[in-house]
């Protein structure tokens, strides 16, 4: 087999970050940029060796040239170009959040499914040797069973981009629970087991941002726009074993926080609680508890195992750890966390249709 083509859909941050990590991955060829500043696009090819701009995303998603595209534009295009691309056998790398809506994840679930292609969602997280030593440890059984767990990433000033697509709902979807929050979900459910979710209880607030307090240095503010999501938000979630999963998120909150991601998971032979780039094994013994710091130090970048991973997928036929099922269940979650916020009321799930269907 040739190198996997890609294409990328995208040249803004997130963009050029996938444009960095492909152009460096062997058995792989930059087919192509596609931006809407052409500009940026024009840039990104000379600057990481893509072979051609495409004047448009279909112009790019409908040549021969390519087999693969990474979406990498805002939340409110995720969804029609991914099905797009399946549409036109294309393989689709999606950033995070999968869709702006459990409506548009089942879309791309179902496209998934139905062309047999492959569709990973970009959480590079799941590659972080922390994340991954936990894992380890909960598959084979070291925490006993896992019963509760609680996870987050509570930032204290960093509303971004306030104004811009960030925080407005139509087309950001929401704000720091669907931003940052669907990026520590994803991260707990993998390391859960992928339980089925059943209930969702949640609440929002937005106490900065309509005040344009709270906000920090990522995106480009317009002050004339609109600020019409949450600046923090909480849930909690209830499997189907039993287990349950509480999720705290903020982009603006007044905390002891140092802005990093958190895990704890809570087992009957033991816990493990990530913190940053942290693992601790926490349990008791002789009625006496005790911590130790395990060493899980990187030996690839988070986000090199990511492209691999899905480079790997494409060429074997092996669906990605992180595919449209699991971004249809994380899209799930955050529409009843919302749906929630706004009742007042948990949300009991509709999981009528199988996981293997």
């Amino acid at each position: 087999m040739g190198p996997v083509r890609i294409g990328v859909i995208g040249a803004g941050f997130i963009g050029r970050v996938h444009l960095k990590q492909f152009s460096e991955l062997g058995g792989v060829e930059l087919a192509g940029i596609t931006d809407a500043s052409p500009a940026f696009a024009e840039a990104a090819a000379a600057e990481f060796g893509a072979l051609r701009v495409f004047a448009s995303a279909d112009e790019m998603i409908a040549s021969r040239d390519v087999d693969a595209v990474v979406v990498a534009v805002p939340n409110k295009f995720h969804a029609p170009l991914t099905v797009a691309a399946l549409n036109e056998g294309k393989h689709v790398l999606v950033e995070k959040p999968m869709a702006l809506d459990g409506t548009a994840a089942r879309a791309i679930y179902t496209a998934a499914r139905d062309a047999g292609l492959t569709v990973m969602v970009a959480h590079q997280m799941r590659w972080l040797p922390p994340v991954i030593e936990a894992k380890r440890m909960v598959d084979s059984g070291e925490l006993g069973e896992v019963y509760n767990a609680k996870c987050g990433m509570m930032r204290r000033k960093n509303i971004p981009g306030w104004g811009s697509w960030f925080t407005r709902m139509g087309e950001s979807g929401g704000g720091p629970m669907i931003d940052i929050g669907v990026h520590v979900l994803d991260m707990a459910m993998w390391l859960l087991g992928d339980p089925k979710p059943v209930s969702v209880f949640g609440s929002t607030y937005a106490k900065f941002g309509p005040h344009k307090r709270g906000t920090g240095s990522w995106g480009t503010p317009d002050w004339d726009g609109v600020f019409d999501v949450e600046d923090l938000a909480t849930a909690m979630i209830k499997m189907d074993n039993g287990s349950t999963l509480t999720l705290d998120v903020s982009w603006a909150v007044n905390t002891l926080s140092d802005n990093s991601h958190f895990v704890d998971l809570m087992g009957t032979d033991g816990g493990a609680s990530i913190r940053g780039n942290r693992l601790v094994f926490t349990g008791q013994k002789f009625d006496r508890p005790f911590d130790i710091e395990v060493d899980a130090k990187a030996v690839n970048d988070a986000r090199t195992l990511l492209a691999r991973h899905f480079v790997e997928s494409i060429r074997t036929g092996s669906p990605p750890i992180s595919d449209a099922m699991s971004g249809l269940v994380n899209n799930t979650i955050l529409d009843a966390i919302y749906e929630s916020a706004r009742t007042g009321k948990a949300v009991e799930l509709d999981w009528s249709f199988s996981r293997e269907s």
